[in-house]
Order: structure tokens, then C-alpha cells, then sequence
């Protein structure tokens, strides 16, 4: 199939009624040089002191082992930089044609893959825990600030397999084997956006054999209003607390970070 893009070189984007079918179709759309250069710079200057102070890995214990670690001190979006990319308008204004009005912020990560990180097998990142119906949108923006090219791990999605409702790891099995009907994302220029239905299916797909370079990624999640969405960080509440603190929502969003949105977190099993 094709692969719907939208340019935004011209302007703040805006999703016409055809993207929009698109994207409800295929679950996904791919945003090519979507952020501005100045903003990828910052961020990745961010993910550098996000890994290597150790922060990330901080994080990570958080939510392994709340009860002795509590929440972080610094979480992804106190990184200025992260914070405004969470909240870059024209996303923003983009997940909204999705989502419709009153949509909340789910969670967000950050990270610099090493050239040499395994593959992450086929998964959906969907948190409504029905098994028989889904009524509400859930969607991941995956921002490559570096892009991605043929001597990185490229990025495969299955178009359409947002609309089962399925087990995260119902393709588990599978791996990272090519499927039919897929679609590979293997060349994105520098600062671009994949925006996925989380339930879509999708899948990292390593390529070791390459020396290439680091590759900086980060994603954030965005809910749907109307629904309880379970929270996959324990310290939930505090997050959602100290991204309104530093004001990241603004008029414009106000329910971005509200409590309403969410459920009570419960560990995974």
C-alpha cells in the first residue's frame, strides 16, 4: 500500500478530511521532517543527559520498584526541551483532528537505541484492557530526531491491524519476521514523526550486521477523552501534577494533564 505522508515545509500543518480517512484506515501516518531543526537539536542534546547521567535508568527503577524508589526527581518532560516537543503546537493541533477535543497526555519516553540494540518483535501499545470492543483512540507519536536510514533499525507497522482487538503480544510469536500486507519505514529524514493508532501493530526491526549510529527516539502518548485509561507509571498522579506546574498544557489544552482521564494503576502481571 501507500504510505499517506503529510509535509508541513509550508506551514503548520492541518489534516484534511482524506488524511484523516487514511489514517483511520491504515492506523498510522508518517510526518517526514516534521519538527523544526532547532527543537531536534535541544532534544537530542537532552537525550544525551537523559542516558548517560543515568536519569533514564532512574526512570526505569521508578516503575519496576516504586515502593523504594518513589518518583523520579526529574521526569522526561522537565528536559526543556522535551517538554516543549510534547507540546509542540502543530503536533498538538495534528493528535486533536485525531483524538477530538479534550484529549489527555498519557506517558512519555525517551532514549538513544545503541547500533547494535535487538530488534523488538511485533506489539501494539494500546492500554484499554477490553477484550471484545474498543470505542476510544489511543495514538503514540514516535519522534526520529535523527530520522532513520538503511543502516538503522527501520520501523515496520501492519496496516489496518489496529482495528482487532488483540493481546499486545498476539504476534509475539512471530518476532521481527517480515509479514504480508506490511509496510517498512527504512529511510526518514532528520526530525521526523510516525504518528501510529496504538493499536496498531508494529515492530523494530534491528539491523546488527551495520556499525551505523545511535539512533534518538522519543515517544509520547496521547488519549482520547471520554474513557478511563489505565496509567502504566505508578506515580501517575505526580507526573500529570508537575506537568502543570511548569504550565506545558497552556490555555489552549487544558485538560491535557488532567486526572479525569485515568484510571487507578495497577502492576502489570
Amino acid at each position: 500500500m501507500s504510505v499517506q505522508t503529510l509535509h508541513t515545509s509550508t506551514g503548520p500543518p492541518a489534516l484534511d478530511d482524506a488524511q484523516t480517512a487514511q489514517f483511520e484506515r491504515s492506523g498510522f501516518l508518517v510526518l517526514p521532517g516534521f519538527l523544526p531543526n532547532d527543537l531536534v537539536t535541544r532534544v537530542k542534546q537532552e537525550v544525551d543527559t537523559w542516558v548517560d547521567t543515568g536519569l533514564r535508568a532512574r526512570s526505569i527503577a521508578a516503575v519496576l520498584d516504586h515502593a523504594a524508589h518513589g518518583a523520579p526527581d526529574v521526569l522526561e518532560f522537565d528536559l526543556p526541551g522535551h517538554g516543549e516537543l510534547l507540546t509542540h503546537r502543530p503536533l498538538l493541533d495534528v493528535v486533536g483532528r485525531l483524538l477530538g477535543p479534550g484529549f489527555g497526555f498519557h506517558h512519555m519516553h525517551s532514549d538513544r537505541h545503541a547500533p547494535d540494540l535487538p530488534g523488538k518483535g511485533w506489539h501494539h501499545d494500546y492500554e484499554q484492557r477490553s477484550t471484545s470492543r474498543r470505542t476510544h483512540t489511543m495514538v503514540h507519536a514516535l519522534h526520529y530526531l535523527d530520522g532513520i536510514d538503511p543502516d538503522m533499525a527501520g520501523l515496520a507497522v501492519l496496516p489496518g491491524s489496529h482495528r482487532e482487538v488483540a493481546d499486545k503480544t498476539a504476534r509475539a510469536h512471530l518476532g521481527t519476521d517480515v509479514l504480508p500486507r506490511e509496510v517498512y519505514l527504512g529511510k526518514l529524514p532528520a526530525g521526523s514523526t510516525v504518528l501510529l493508532h496504538s493499536a496498531l501493530f508494529h515492530a523494530r526491526r534491528a539491523k546488527p550486521q551495520f556499525p551505523g549510529r545511535p539512533r534518538y527516539f522519543v515517544d509520547a502518548s496521547y488519549c482520547e477523552a471520554g474513557a478511563l485509561w489505565p496509567p502504566v507509571k505508578p506515580y501517575w498522579r505526580e507526573m500529570l501534577r508537575r506537568a502543570r506546574r511548569l504550565g506545558l498544557g497552556g490555555a489552549d489544552w487544558p485538560d491535557l494533564f488532567a486526572e479525569h482521564h485515568f484510571s487507578e494503576y495497577t502492576r502489570p502481571e
